[in-house]
């Protein structure tokens, strides 16, 4: 499988205050973002796979959401995430 658990807690650890912290809303859109472009890249070469597409459209939105929370809860930190995942508005 492409995310593993080493690869969660490396995710957790860089983004997140610890590796056990899964909480966290940068922890959380790092996670998503992660899986965001590895269902990208399975769509480029399976145009046709519509459950595939649906639920990259989902963590779209799911990581969106937690994006809007963060930027009304904390616009600083929100800044750093954008800027360090390289996500643009």
């Amino acid at each position: 499988m492409y995310l593993t658990t080493e690869k969660k807690q490396e995710i957790f650890g860089k983004y997140g205050k610890s590796i056990t912290d899964t909480g966290s809303a940068e922890g959380q859109i790092a996670l998503f973002s992660y899986r965001i472009d590895h269902l990208t890249e399975h769509m480029k070469s399976n145009r046709k796979d519509h459950s595939t597409e649906r639920a990259l459209v989902m963590l779209v939105g799911k990581r969106r959401r937690l994006l809007d929370y963060l930027k009304e809860k904390d616009i600083a930190r929100y800044r750093v995430i954008i800027k360090e995942l390289g996500i643009r508005k």
